[in-house]
């Protein structure tokens, strides 16, 4: 409530304007005192919220009696604070002599505790050593628990590292792991001050090891007498084994040398138990391998099959065994050589595939020398000299595979080497014994020069060979060079033979015979690459007999067919005027002679090629034959265009003579037109010609024209 408004009613009547005017000043001036007061003034808020928080009411009464009212509040509260505080004097009272009293009793305590403490004191110092010794104590105690803990294996690691009784498991390798890492700390005892208490520790240790390596060597034999192989689950425990057994080479070398003994025993029964069906194996379906033994290929493939697959499975299986967690079995190895240096092999570095594959050997080794006694039976009871060879072709392949499983050195390799050696060796025995019967029976060639059935038998055996070897495995770089001597042993004898018999017969039957032998040999041949440098050989004779045979055929075309003589008379002379000029007087070229010659020409054109390709009847290639008669007709005709050339010249000559002798008997364009006659050949003559002249050209008597003679002969 505004008590400074100046619509607040006042106490004034209407007594007077004067005193009306004195109290407006009053008011005013009031106002002014409370206008001018700042409201910041601390008194005044608290006064002016007191006023509030009383509800004070704006009226006449309240007005005169707030002073009073106000006062008698202050009077009220100030009574009752000095209540308060006579209250809280009262209780400090009591609080003092409380204190009092009880520094009294501590004062009491005091001299109690000085007392006591003065007799206490030696008792007080002995128990404070006590207590230092008592955590002296404590501490060693804490630390022989750990180095106890740290180096000393307990009774029962002690029992599972060292007892037969204790199986082979996690905990076994647990506890050997620890007692290595024991020993390699006792290294750290040994460069302390007492070196006794690092000595014995490592020489405990080095028992412990000892016994547990032991332990785990005599457990990996056990187990390896039982291993099956075979079994894809190889236990995680063997592997394990084996690679910790690695650290120990003598312990670990001395193993592998009876698990290879007793996987040889093993494989080499089972060898013999695929031979012979010894297993007890029911299962009709699985024969044994002697079953096929009158088959000796089948035999030997069977048995080298076998020794294929075992090897293989041997490989897989060992590498699964020892090398199928990375490099920890060579991690092991150089680790106990490090620990043994003497058992280290000449500072070799260890190689994991070459340790397996040296394993497998050893573990082979009796299969091979099995494999090399029946296998070499087998191809010394056999007589086929091509199933022979068929053999050493499949014992060849198996060597070439087998070489990237085991390598070049090892016992298989041997005996398969050896093995191709005996067949080879079996073969050229029986190809020296069937060259020797060959040549012994085949004394002469047959009647009609067909092929001997000899060579088609060589050849026949030729071609199984070259099949067998094209299916092998040799290197193609080597192919031509390592088949020639097959070739040389078994055809080349057999042509050779071909060859004498072929000496005693008449022309032309000598080459027809060569032919048929040496193409039907070609045609065998040159369906393979690596046969053809033999081909080239073959190639050369044919040649040389096809060449002859051309010939034989031409000869027969000129001696049929009357050009002989002629060819024999005009070949000495030359293209000269006075050679031309001669022709007319040699015997051969007088009409007589030369209308006989044309007479003979004329019988002999129309059956001309059937009568020559009767002479090479006898040649089985009917193609060679047409192109050897064809040939021969083409150098005839070359020559009888050479004869008709001639004859031609020589009747030119003449009348060109004859001409130049007769000038005044007619003018130039006549002489013109004689010569154009004697160029074209005269093709007969006339009468009146004949009556002025003393000579007939020779084209007349012998009017076939080159043209002609290869119509008839094409």
């Amino acid at each position: 409530m505004d008590y400074t408004s100046p619509d607040y009613p006042g106490d004034y009547d209407d007594k007077g304007a004067s005193i009306a005017g004195q109290r407006s000043l009053a008011l005013n001036q009031k106002l002014t005192g409370v206008l001018s007061v700042s409201y910041a003034d601390s008194e005044i808020r608290d006064a002016l919220r007191l006023l509030d928080l009383k509800n004070v009411q704006n009226t006449p009464d309240l007005r005169r009696s707030i002073r009073s009212d106000l006062q008698k509040d202050v009077i009220e509260c100030n009574t009752s604070v000095v209540q308060d505080f006579g209250q809280v004097a009262e209780q400090l009272k009591r609080v003092g002599s409380i204190i009092s009293s009880l520094n009294a009793c501590c004062k009491d305590m005091r001299r109690q505790v000085a007392a006591a403490r003065q007799e206490n004191a030696s008792v007080l110092d002995e128990a404070s050593a006590l207590l230092k010794q008592k955590e002296d104590l404590e501490k060693k105690k804490q630390l022989l628990i750990a180095f106890n803990k740290h180096f000393v294996l307990p009774e029962e690691e002690l029992m599972i590292l060292t007892s037969t009784n204790q199986a082979i498991n996690a905990h076994f390798f647990a506890v050997l792991d620890r007692t290595k890492q024991i020993h390699a700390d006792c290294q750290i005892l040994l460069g302390s001050e007492n070196q006794l208490l690092g000595l014995e520790l490592m020489e405990q240790s080095s028992r412990q090891l000892n016994s547990g390596y032991q332990k785990l060597y005599r457990w990996i034999q056990k187990e390896f007498k039982t291993l099956d192989l075979e079994n894809p689950q190889i236990n995680a425990i063997i592997r394990r084994s084996l690679r910790t057994l690695a650290e120990r080479p003598a312990l670990f070398e001395d193993c592998l040398d009876s698990f290879s003994e007793a996987r040889k025993h093993v494989l080499t029964d089972g060898f013999y138990t695929a031979l012979t069906g010894s297993s007890g194996n029911d299962d009709p379906t699985m024969k044994p391998i002697e079953f096929h033994a009158h088959d000796t290929l089948r035999y030997t493939g069977d048995i080298l099959a076998w020794a294929h697959s075992a090897t293989v499975s041997e490989r897989e299986s060992l590498e699964s065994l020892f090398i199928s967690e990375g490099d920890e079995m060579a991690k092991g190895i150089r680790a106990g050589r490090q620990s043994e240096p003497w058992s280290a092999m000449d500072g070799e570095s260890f190689d994991g595939r070459q340790a397996l594959d040296d394993l497998v050997n050893r573990n082979m080794a009796g299969v091979a020398n099995a494999l090399r006694q029946r296998v070499e039976q087998a191809i010394q009871s056999q007589g086929d000299a091509v199933t022979i060879y068929k053999i050493a072709n499949l014992i060849g392949f198996y060597r070439v595979t087998l070489t990237k499983l085991l390598g070049p050195n090892s016992s298989v390799m041997e005996a398969l080497s050896a093995l191709e050696g005996v067949a080879m060796r079996q073969f050229e025995t029986l190809q020296s014994d069937q060259t020797a019967t060959v040549q012994a029976e085949f004394t002469r060639a047959p009647p009609d020069l067909s092929v001997p059935d000899v060579l088609d038998e060589t050849l026949t055996q030729a071609k199984a060979l070259m099949k067998s070897y094209e299916s092998s495995l040799t290197p193609a770089d080597s192919r031509k060079h390592d088949f020639k001597p097959i070739l040389l042993q078994t055809l080349r004898p057999v042509l050779d033979t071909c060859d004498s018999l072929a000496k005693d017969l008449d022309t032309p039957a000598t080459d027809i015979f060569l032919l048929n032998c040496y193409t039907s040999a070609r045609f065998t041949l040159q369906s393979f690459d690596f046969t053809q440098s033999f081909v080239e050989q073959i190639d050369n004779v044919v040649g040389s007999s096809t060449s002859n045979l051309i010939d034989y055929q031409h000869a027969f075309f000129l001696h049929v067919s009357g050009l002989h003589s002629l060819l024999t008379a005009l070949t000495p002379l030359t293209d000269s005027e006075t050679d031309l000029i001669q022709v007319h007087d040699l015997t051969p070229f007088q009409p007589a002679a030369l209308t006989e010659a044309s007479q003979t020409l004329d019988e002999f054109l129309p059956s001309a090629l059937i009568d020559a390709l009767e002479n090479l009847k006898q040649l089985r290639n009917t193609k060679l034959a047409g192109d050897i008669t064809s040939e021969a007709a083409d150098r005839f005709c070359e020559h009888f265009e050479f004869v008709e050339t001639r004859l031609a010249a020589a009747d030119e000559v003449l009348a060109a003579n004859d001409k130049r002798g007769e000038l005044s008997s007619g003018d130039d364009d006549e002489k013109d037109q004689e010569e154009d006659e004697n160029r074209r050949g005269w093709s007969r003559a006339k009468v009146q010609d004949d009556e002025k002249r003393d000579w007939v050209p020779l084209r007349s008597f012998y009017p076939r024209t080159s043209g002609e003679i290869r119509v008839l002969l094409s």
